[in-house]
């Protein structure tokens, strides 16, 4: 009987043991995996801009539908509709040009920012050239899907040419 209730202290004690134990038991994430995913996201994003490519913007854009668009001369949008429609509408007009450049990126397991530079410009607005010099941040989400999608968008001009 003694036995018996040492074997079963010992098997309370690890079993106590065991369930303290506050390590994770998930696998860390791999920082290099998701660089590397929210770099192709982000290149897509910047890519359908430069090129006027309404489908690769759109699958850059999250099916939960949240998109926030923060620009100085509009009022600030919510909905990936929202999102679209601007860009849409944008699109339209074959006359500007946009090369961008991703500066810096922060990465983590289910969040990632980005700053880029932006250098818009328009042959001729009100018979002169226009340009805007921007920087635009990004934030990016990994959702359900395992894929990373961009959720806020926010330019802020650095500088312009008079309009």
């Amino acid at each position: 009987m003694k036995n018996t209730t040492n074997f079963m202290l010992l098997i309370f004690s690890l079993f106590i043991l065991v369930s303290c134990n506050d390590e994770k038991s998930d696998t860390p994430f791999d920082s290099t995996v998701n660089r590397t995913q929210i770099t192709e996201t982000l290149e897509n994003l910047l890519t359908s801009i430069e090129t006027k490519n309404l489908d690769l913007l759109k699958s850059t854009m999250s099916p939960s539908g949240k998109m926030e668009l923060i620009l100085s001369s509009t009022e600030t949008t919510y909905k990936v509709d929202e999102f679209v429609n601007f860009h849409e509408g944008w699109f339209k007009d074959t006359t500007w040009t946009m090369k961008t450049k991703i500066l810096n990126m922060d990465v983590g397991e289910y969040i990632g920012t980005a700053t880029t530079e932006a250098i818009y410009e328009e042959p001729d607005r009100n018979g002169k050239p226009y340009m805007n010099h921007m920087i635009v941040s990004y934030v990016l989400q990994k959702e359900a899907d395992n894929k990373w999608y961009v959720t806020k968008d926010h330019a802020t001009t650095l500088k312009k040419s008079t309009e």
